[in-house]
């Protein structure tokens, strides 16, 4: 790109910020966690949840340092490429784009089955594809607005799932949550792992944006903070008040627990529950609009540095939003969705996940041993355990993930294999 081409522009608040950080992820509180029900049973899925929760505090604060340290689209890959290398930015730069493109499908087709359970005329797959058209063109318009379409929607989005809890806790029980339960197994629990990590997959794209936030020293660390803060109280409320209220099997392998949660409860024909799931797409449509900000800035950022064509890296100038790195994102989610199934799509997208935190907190560790001057506005908490915690949990999910959908798993090795055999080729010539 030459000097004179438009860049991204700085303009993200810290309000805006939160919101694009707990919408990306809040509807992960709205659906597929609970097909980790199916196998682990409420207790079972109960541990994993607070093993993930653990998780995700360590890894948000540690990784908070990176972000603010490195304000770059690139996020996970620049901190890699910076303290290991081309091939492992590469590596990272590859979960990321598996974690984000990847995240939109299964958030795109849970708003088709939303949609169809309120108006069942209405096909799944069809409402799925209209939302890529529409926030694709959405996200074409500028950052500005998108964030502040994103903060209207997940404000909307979090009153409702506080709503929702205070309809549905006085039918709370606990031998609700804990009928029907197998004895807790450390399989059990391993297995159900990727349905927990949805809580919160992809508040880790806050990085994406990084270079379009005002003042980041000091705003990234408010929004990375206060978003864990809401979604460690969301996810933890909704899935113990929805599992002890009413017979928990019956909602293993939906798209839409919480409707039905409170159709169980209140009644078929509740008003209650008509409307919530009418205002439930208000979490899918946050999610949805904000994932597809974050794969597109790591297109970007990878089409800037060379590793994926360099037309990618084009940014509108009359917008200033990076167009082709949209549409080039979408088509690849709209044939996921047409190829895959959710639970298949979510694991994939958190093995994604789960190689980029690997890679970032190693980053961090080299990072303060090579470049101890290296300007940290945000400092990480009981360093070196926290990003020891987080490395830990990391690699335990990856292999719990793996050793459980090896076919899957051997799927996205391969692409990455395949991926880095053409970046070495392309690299030496």
């Amino acid at each position: 790109m030459s000097p004179t081409s438009p860049a991204l522009k700085r303009v993200l608040n810290t309000t805006q910020l939160w919101g694009i950080a707990v919408g990306m992820v809040i509807s992960g509180v709205y659906f597929g966690w609970n097909y980790g029900w199916a196998i682990a049973g409420t207790l079972g899925f109960l541990v994993a949840t607070l093993i993930v929760t653990v998780l995700y505090v360590t890894f948000i604060f540690s990784y908070t340092e990176l972000t603010t340290s490195m304000p770059d689209a690139g996020g996970p890959f620049t901190f890699a490429y910076q303290a290991l290398g081309p091939i492992f930015g590469f590596i990272a730069g590859f979960g990321t784009l598996v974690d984000f493109v990847l995240g939109p499908p299964a958030v795109a087709f849970a708003l088709g089955s939303y949609a169809h359970f309120l108006y069942p005329a209405i096909p799944t797959l069809g409402i799925a594809v209209c939302a890529y058209v529409v926030f694709i063109g959405i996200n074409l318009l500028g950052i500005k607005e998108s964030a502040n379409f994103s903060m209207i929607v997940t404000l909307l989005s979090v009153v409702e799932l506080l709503i929702f809890m205070g309809l549905v806790v006085p039918y709370y029980e606990t031998k609700n949550f804990t009928a029907h339960n197998t004895p807790v197994t450390l399989s059990g629990v391993f297995e159900a792992l990727p349905f927990a990590i949805w809580f919160y997959l992809a508040i880790e794209g806050v990085a994406m944006v990084a270079e379009e936030v005002k003042s980041p020293h000091r705003t990234i660390p408010r929004g990375y903070l206060l978003s864990i803060a809401t979604l460690v109280i969301l996810a933890l409320g909704t899935m113990l008040i929805s599992g002890g209220a009413t017979d928990w099997r019956l909602l293993v392998d939906i798209d839409y627990p919480l409707p039905e949660t409170l159709s169980l409860t209140l009644g078929r024909e509740s008003g209650w529950a008509k409307a919530f799931t009418s205002l439930g797409l208000f979490g899918l449509i946050a999610s949805f609009h904000c994932n597809t900000i974050g794969y597109s800035r790591q297109i970007y950022a990878l089409a800037r540095e060379g590793y994926l064509p360099t037309f990618l890296a084009s940014v509108n100038s009359r917008f200033q939003t990076p167009h082709w790195a949209l549409i080039s994102g979408g088509f690849l989610g709209l044939i996921a969705l047409l190829l895959g199934r959710t639970d298949d799509i979510i694991i994939l997208s958190v093995l994604g996940a789960m190689l980029m935190y690997i890679t970032s907190m190693v980053s961090l560790f080299v990072l303060r041993r090579t470049q101890p001057l290296l300007a940290r506005p945000f400092v990480t908490p009981f360093y070196p355990w926290f990003p020891m915690i987080a490395l830990l949990l990391s690699v335990v999910c990856l292999g719990a993930i793996v050793y459980y959908n090896q076919g899957l798993s051997l799927f996205f090795f391969a692409a990455l294999a395949g991926a880095l055999w053409v970046f070495s080729k392309l690299a030496n010539r």
